[in-house]
């Protein structure tokens, strides 16, 4: 083991940010150029772009979940996490060159069409960011202890990063995506390979006795137990990949308000109940299971942004021709990338200090709702959609650094690949919703500053219900409960 890594110096925790930095590299290269080549380059609907994007999340259900699980209770090529982080750094960065090359391989496959060759990159760099993701969190929490340490750790790896995901809007604003995909190649490879061979894993990982010990615990009903705030939006999810699938298409809205009623429903009957009195397994449980119905709406409003945020700005500065709409969303980018880089290191870890993870990220996300309605109904200029993005960015920094480290204290360390998986579909179950529903919303809607507004209630209601999640002690004993 490294003096750094004993010590748990800043250059550790530099290092161990940066196999995430790698996948948040990639993913900020997807955000920043797929929609643009998509709509540019091979001229693709706004509903066929969001099915290209409904791609993602189902990697993310299958590969975030099934390797945290499997990585869990492996060991090969000295770690547990390191395999997955190799493999699918290494598959990322072969799929980032396949982004501009989509319509030669569609050529090179007479079979294959435009949008299916789209579906099939896209789906293939979205598993390999899963499957490398999950590990690149969970080896955080697999190497420091709870408390003060570990969201030191989540915060320094959203501000590396962050400050790299700023680089990468960068690239795409002053030169153009070609180049920053290019770029992105080289990056990826490198950080997701060498520092994993630096970073010593734990062969046994940390569990407590208040943990729950069942033969089931990877078991599909007992994560479906586990993950019941989400039942409104896995329906939903499987209902809308099968209407894509079979053609289904109705003029009606039943099936969204059902699973809008169901969602509501089962994430009221979670958030109302207390954790007081509860056996510390319990207790463990329903906290987690607060903390995904919090977070799962953050990631409505966040998702409709990236996907739609074209749609937003061609309408809103319709004298932009393809290359200025894609700097000046690059820009955009840029900047939120910017405060969410700078905050979570220097200003949010300090402030859970005194304030607490919870509150501060209440803050966070309630300012991120305002932004949002800014976007709507203030007049737009590039500077007004920059200054407005800056503060997006606020609750940007404290949803890729703060809820890790809230949701991690809830878990045995013997779990944190499993539960990592399931507390991401908090995130690609919502993303799904984005892909379909709200997609086809708002490619009906003839205002699509519509986008702005379906993004600031998904976030007024996210920090709502961030309030009833309680604040965990933060010494080494606090309860561990799943």
């Amino acid at each position: 083991m490294l003096p750094i890594q004993q010590r748990l110096s800043n250059g550790f925790y530099a290092m161990l940010a940066l196999p995430s930095t790698a996948m948040g590299f990639a993913l900020s290269v997807q955000i920043s150029a797929l929609s643009w080549i998509l709509t540019t380059q091979y001229h693709l609907e706004i509903e066929e772009v969001g099915l290209v994007w409904a791609s993602g999340p189902i990697a993310g259900i299958l590969g975030q979940v099934i390797v945290g699980a499997i990585s869990d209770n492996v060991w090969f090529w000295k770690g547990r996490r390191r395999p997955f982080i190799l493999i699918g750094g290494v598959l990322a960065a072969l799929m980032l060159l396949a982004l501009p090359r989509i319509d030669v391989i569609s050529e090179a496959l007479p079979f294959a069409g435009i949008v299916g060759v789209a579906i099939a990159v896209a789906l293939t760099l979205d598993l390999a960011i899963n499957v490398s993701f999950n590990p690149t969190r969970s080896i955080i929490a697999d190497v420091t202890p709870s408390g003060q340490a570990r969201t030191k750790g989540y915060t320094w790896m959203q501000s590396i990063s962050g400050t790299f995901g700023v680089l990468a809007y960068g690239i795409g604003a002053i030169w153009d995506n070609y180049v920053l995909i290019y770029f992105g190649f080289f990056l990826v490879l490198l950080f997701s390979v060498v520092p994993t061979f630096f970073i010593e894993e734990p062969r046994e990982l940390s569990t407590s006795e208040d943990a729950t010990a069942t033969g089931d615990e990877a078991g599909i009903l007992h994560m479906l137990r586990e993950i019941r705030p989400l039942w409104g939006f896995l329906a939903y999810a499987v209902y809308g990949i099968s209407a894509r699938l079979l053609g289904y298409n109705p003029d009606h809205y039943y099936a969204e308000f059902a699973a809008l009623a169901l969602t509501l429903l089962v994430m009221f009957d979670t958030l109302r109940r207390s954790e007081v009195g509860l056996p510390a397994a319990d207790r463990g449980r329903l906290g987690f299971q607060k903390v995904l119905a919090a977070h799962s709406f953050t990631w409505i409003g966040v998702q409709t942004m990236f996907i739609y945020m074209f749609a937003f700005v061609s309408e809103r500065l319709p004298g932009l021709d393809d290359t200025s709409m894609g700097q000046v969303v690059s820009w955009s980018f840029l900047v939120l990338n910017a405060v969410s880089a700078i905050l979570p290191a220097l200003v949010l870890e300090p402030l859970t200090k005194s304030m607490g993870r919870v509150r501060v990220h209440i803050i966070c996300i309630a300012l991120m709702a305002l932004g949002y309605a800014g976007l709507r109904f203030v007049p737009t200029s590039p500077l007004a959609l920059y200054v407005l993005m800056a503060v997006v960015g606020i609750g940007w920094a404290a949803t890729v650094s703060l809820p890790f480290a809230i949701m991690s204290q809830q878990i045995s360390g013997a779990k944190m690949g499993l539960y990592m998986g399931l507390f991401n579909l908090s995130v690609v179950l919502p993303q799904l919703v984005a892909s379909l529903g709200v997609g086809r919303f708002i490619s009906l809607a003839p205002d699509k500053s519509v986008t702005m507004l379906v993004c600031a209630l998904c976030l007024l209601v996210s920090a709502v219900a961030w309030m009833f999640v309680s604040e965990d002690q933060e010494d080494d004993t606090a309860h561990k409960s799943i």
